[in-house]
């Protein structure tokens, strides 16, 4: 289980929003920005089995074909018709399977408490996965820095968001999306991804007291 100390935190903050990247469209920038050495050095510094599961990641995306990867990235998360796994956190958690839900307002909801805005070049809905991963990463650094500076309710604050966000939104649904991406997908990329996905939330829910 992480630890709360300032490297640990800031590690985790760094995983996070590089696994975020990863479900974005797949590219060359992906190597040229070294995304996964990165993400490796981030893993190495808060788990080694975590560590492992990043370097299996890079391994397979310099193995696979770039036209594959945006193949398998589309029948995933795109479509053309219905998408294997579907990217939103509504469709996971909402009987109706439909997007723009209660659960999309409410989520929206702990974005605002945490001060966390989408970009505005983010053209997807808010409880996308990489946004959700995004706002995960938001709440781990700046436990970082609250601790970093000494702010014991700035601390407190931002822990109890993480184990709201946890337990009502990402930590409910994380384990179902990577199902569906490891059953759906064609690459060992995007299985990789999964995995890795799944066991850093499910750490997180951990370390946070989620079931």
């Amino acid at each position: 289980m992480p630890t709360d100390d300032f490297d640990s935190l800031a590690a985790r903050a760094d995983l996070c929003r590089l696994l975020a990247a990863c479900f974005y469209e797949p590219g060359p920038e992906f190597a040229e920005e070294k995304l996964f050495e990165s993400m490796a050095d981030a893993a190495s510094r808060i788990d080694v089995a975590l560590a492992a599961q990043a370097r299996r990641l890079g391994d397979a995306f310099a193995a696979e074909d770039p036209q594959e990867l945006l193949v398998d990235y589309t029948r995933l998360f795109l479509g053309p018709i219905d998408a294997l796994a579907q990217p939103y956190g509504s469709v996971w958690l909402e009987d109706r399977k439909s997007l723009l839900q209660d659960s999309t307002l409410a989520v929206i909801a702990l974005y605002e408490a945490g001060g966390f805005e989408v970009a505005d070049d983010f053209r997807d809905l808010p409880d996308h996965i990489a946004a959700e991963l995004e706002f995960l990463y938001l709440l781990l650094f700046r436990r970082a820095e609250a601790l970093r500076s000494g702010d014991p309710q700035a601390m407190s604050r931002y822990s109890e968001l993480q184990r709201r966000f946890l337990e009502e939104h990402l930590g409910r649904w994380a384990r179902a999306i990577a199902a569906a991406i490891q059953d759906g997908a064609q690459t060992d990329f995007y299985r990789d991804l999964a995995a890795l996905t799944n066991s850093f939330v499910s750490s997180e829910a951990d370390a946070a007291g989620v079931r």
